[in-house]
């Protein structure tokens, strides 16, 4: 049995070298960028060493290089933050994928300057150098961001927090000093917290405050108690420029910032929370009772004003109907004397009337008696001249006309029966007979001297 013949040449040697190079080459690259490269995140800076002894800080984004070294990542924002659910644990420095705070503690129990203590939340954000020089300092002094929370933030954490707290009382704060701690805090985090001193005061009261043990005494009771009131204060010690002394954080030292912090809750023991309702309720009361002794006065100011009002009503009303009595007096007073002046007026006018009728009349009758007298005059002239032969002639006239008249109208018969022509009443003869009586009495009449004697 005869072997098969291999089929080996120079150019398939070649060719299968140049493959194995080829492989080598791609798997050398990837062991290089394997544990050479990597991809710089987002809001991180990353601290590189190499295997050549060089380290550096990296900040910005996409991949780096750094030759078979090492590097670990820092977050460019750290926060320590006290809140309900945290625990010391709860450290999350170096894990990339990490959300939220890098150390969350549970609340913080602190003691206020009036020994009340409480269960504070806060959170305080802090920045880290990104130059070189900065961030390598604070990379070589705590190595990790684990060991950076542990060792330096979250103990200057606490121990602000609690600095803060013995500057003030707890009635201090639940009465408005809120903002003024919130401040305070923040101020000692990012530049150093305030050296005090704890000082004890003592003020004297104002009111006396009396025994009432002796009811002998009545009011005058004798003074009891010293009348003094201790209380402590803090206060900050200050250099020769009137500065506060500090103690400086020490990561600012190594260029970490402070960005923000805030005081998020504040939770008083029960006993203090039992005390400020009391209080709270008395105060309630007192303003119940000022605002009732208020409205008390405001009703007697009310019940005072309307009496005013009233009595100013009626006073008004009283004035009002004696003006109008006095306006109607006036006014009828005012008439009368207007109806009076103008009867006077009429009088006089009636008078000055009368004295020029007098006047007339007199001229008048003056003039009629002139006249007269003159008219009489005149006919006694005449009558002395033709012995009134005028007036006479006249009065005869009149007279025979009167008897012509009667005459005529003399009632007679329609039929008269006589002898020889004459009748007894109303005959021709009888008629001649009276006219010739009534001439001879005429002609008599006419020798009469008729004159009117004085």
């Amino acid at each position: 049995m005869k072997l098969p013949k291999p089929n080996f040449s120079f150019a398939s040697l070649y060719k299968n070298s140049k493959l194995l190079i080829g492989a080598g080459v791609v798997f050398v690259l990837y062991i290089v960028l394997r544990n050479s490269v990597f991809y710089a995140e987002p809001g991180y800076v990353y601290h590189v060493r190499t295997i050549l002894g060089n380290e550096h800080a990296v900040s910005d984004v996409g991949y780096q290089f750094f030759f078979f070294g090492r590097w670990n990542s820092w977050k460019r924002a750290t926060t320590v933050q006290a809140v309900l659910g945290g625990h010391d644990n709860n450290v999350s420095a170096e894990l990339e994928s990490a959300q939220g705070g890098s150390a969350s503690l549970p609340p913080l129990n602190i003691m206020f300057l009036d020994q009340v203590d409480a269960d504070a939340q806060a959170t305080v954000r802090f920045s880290i150098p990104t130059d070189q020089e900065g961030f390598l300092n604070l990379a070589h002094e705590y190595r990790t961001p684990d060991n950076f929370l542990r060792t330096a933030l979250i103990p200057a954490f606490k121990e602000t927090l609690q600095a803060t707290a013995s500057l003030m009382s707890a009635e201090d704060y639940y009465s408005g000093g809120r903002t003024e701690f919130n401040t305070e805090f923040e101020n000692q985090m990012a530049n150093g917290i305030y050296i005090v001193r704890r000082e004890e005061r003592r003020e004297t009261l104002q009111k006396e405050r009396l025994s009432s043990a002796n009811a002998t005494l009545g009011k005058d009771q004798k003074e009891y108690d010293d009348e003094i009131k201790i209380s402590f204060e803090v206060k900050k010690r200050l250099d020769e420029n009137g500065i506060p002394l500090r103690k400086k954080q020490k990561f600012t030292g190594f260029g970490v910032q402070v960005v923000d912090a805030r005081v998020t809750d504040m939770r008083p023991n029960s006993r203090f929370i039992d005390r400020m309702q009391l209080k709270q309720k008395a105060s309630a009361d007192r303003a119940i009772a000022r605002e009732q002794r208020i409205q008390e006065e405001e009703q007697r100011l009310l019940a005072i004003a309307r009496g005013e009002r009233e009595v100013a009503e009626r006073q008004a009303e009283a004035k009002v109907n004696q003006i109008q009595k006095t306006t109607d007096a006036e006014t009828e007073k005012q008439l009368a004397l207007t109806e009076a002046q103008k009867f006077k007026e009429q009088a006089e006018i009636q008078k000055v009337t009368a004295e020029i009728q007098l006047g007339k009349a007199r001229i008048e009758a003056e003039t009629k008696r002139t006249l007269a007298d003159a008219e009489a005059y005149q006919k006694k002239v005449i009558l002395e001249a033709d012995n009134a032969l005028a007036q006479k002639l006249e009065a005869e006239i009149e007279i025979q006309k009167l008897w012509a008249d009667a005459f005529a109208k003399r009632q007679v018969p329609t039929n008269v029966f006589g002898s020889n022509g004459n009748t007894p009443t109303g005959s021709d003869s009888e008629t001649k007979a009276f006219m010739q009586m009534l001439t001879l009495d005429a002609a008599k009449r006419l020798s009469y001297d008729r004159d009117i004697k004085k």
